[in-house]
């Protein structure tokens, strides 16, 4: 046989069978009930790195709050990080406000229908923007995300690199090659599907496929060799202190600058530095005296009396994070140039855009009054 999307039978066998089967097993998702753009450009940039079922709430509130590109647009930054808080990955959130403030400027408020103008949108590539145009307006576009690219290599039982160059490759032209000429949107919502439901990385429900008939990986019993396994990310061990600094009833935040981690929201003041984080206790990893010089150096403030808190262990991209969180009394000084600070009260917190990490700084806090 051919390679199975440059053979005209298999592909038509294909297109029938999972668009008999998407709308029997269909999940019924929030994004799923409209065809405006506006509103399927937001639900696949939170998808980017997000489960759905994290994603179902976020959506709904997002769109309550947000319901038009207008709405988005005019809306301060940091409203939207508040929004967005908990769904990580930050830089998605301030590419989306500027793309809604372009689309209001240079498109008149209309979101765009060509693949062009979608592409040249902040934030957006080529997988988004197909998606977009082929759920919302049916337009013949491919696309190619973790679920859809299992199911083509086991399709076609590619057992090359999927993320090297020949491999996209490869994947994009049969992403394209197995579309049909109409149910475009239909079709793709199928491959995702059912990579998400049945293709699963690990044990796959082959007995459950609708195209299993198909499938070069399963004749030739390599389902659970393709893809080929991504190489394994060396983490990096990391200590990190957060000090919750208290003046009488307030406690101090400060906004994330321009270039660091969570740029735009607000944070704790937070220092990084590597180290073998399981091996010390909170106070050995940054004794006290080091932290008072550190607020003082960096931020421009005099402390006192700093106390451990609350630890929390989590990662972000490479790295193992241990997370010492500590109180502290202010005793004085002023904010260095370029800091923003900003000294908030105890039920002014929920207001305020934080990483995860600060939140739960903040909530251990609020317990411990």
């Amino acid at each position: 046989m051919k390679v199975p999307h440059e053979d005209a039978n298999w592909n038509q066998q294909l297109r029938r069978a999972l668009l008999r089967w998407f709308p029997k097993i269909a999940r019924d998702l929030p994004w799923r009930k409209t065809r405006e753009l506006y509103r399927i450009w937001i639900s696949e940039v939170m998808l980017q790195q997000t489960q759905v079922a994290t994603v179902i709430d976020y959506y709904q509130r997002f769109v309550a709050s947000f319901p038009t590109v207008q709405s988005l647009a005019a809306a301060p930054e940091e409203q939207v990080l508040r929004h967005w808080e908990g769904l990580g990955y930050y830089r998605r959130a301030r590419q989306l406000h500027a793309a809604a403030k372009r689309v209001v400027e240079i498109h008149g408020s209309e979101f765009p229908a060509t693949f062009d103008e979608v592409l040249a949108l902040p934030g957006i590539g080529r997988y988004t923007a197909g998606a977009i145009l082929s759920i919302g307006a049916d337009q013949r576009l491919p696309i190619l995300e973790a679920n859809s690219i299992r199911v083509l290599c086991r399709l076609a039982a590619f057992d090359g690199d999927p993320a090297s160059t020949e491999g996209q490759r490869f994947l994009w032209q049969m992403a394209e090659a197995i579309l049909p000429a109409k149910q475009c949107g239909q079709f793709n919502q199928a491959l995702m599907e059912l990579g998400s439901l049945i293709c699963t990385p690990r044990e796959p429900k082959c007995d459950q496929c609708p195209v299993i008939e198909l499938c070069q990986a399963k004749q030739q019993k390599k389902v659970e060799q393709i893809p080929r396994p991504a190489r394994k990310m060396k983490f990096e061990e990391v200590t990190a202190a957060a000090v919750v600094i208290v003046r009488q009833e307030k406690v101090l935040l400060r906004r994330c600058l321009p270039g660091e981690r969570w740029a735009g929201l607000w944070d704790f003041p937070r220092f990084d530095r590597e180290l073998h984080a399981g091996e010390l206790t909170a106070a050995e990893a940054w004794p006290a005296e080091r932290l008072i010089d550190l607020i003082r150096e960096r931020v421009g403030l005099r402390t006192r009396c700093v106390q451990p808190l609350k630890t929390i262990r989590h990662g972000v991209t490479r790295f193992k994070i241990t997370l010492h969180g500590f109180q502290a009394k202010y005793l004085g000084g002023k904010a260095k140039a370029g800091e923003e600070l900003a000294w908030v009260q105890a039920d002014e917190l929920e207001t305020y855009p934080l990483s995860t990490t600060g939140r739960k700084l903040a909530h251990a806090w609020l317990a411990s009054l």
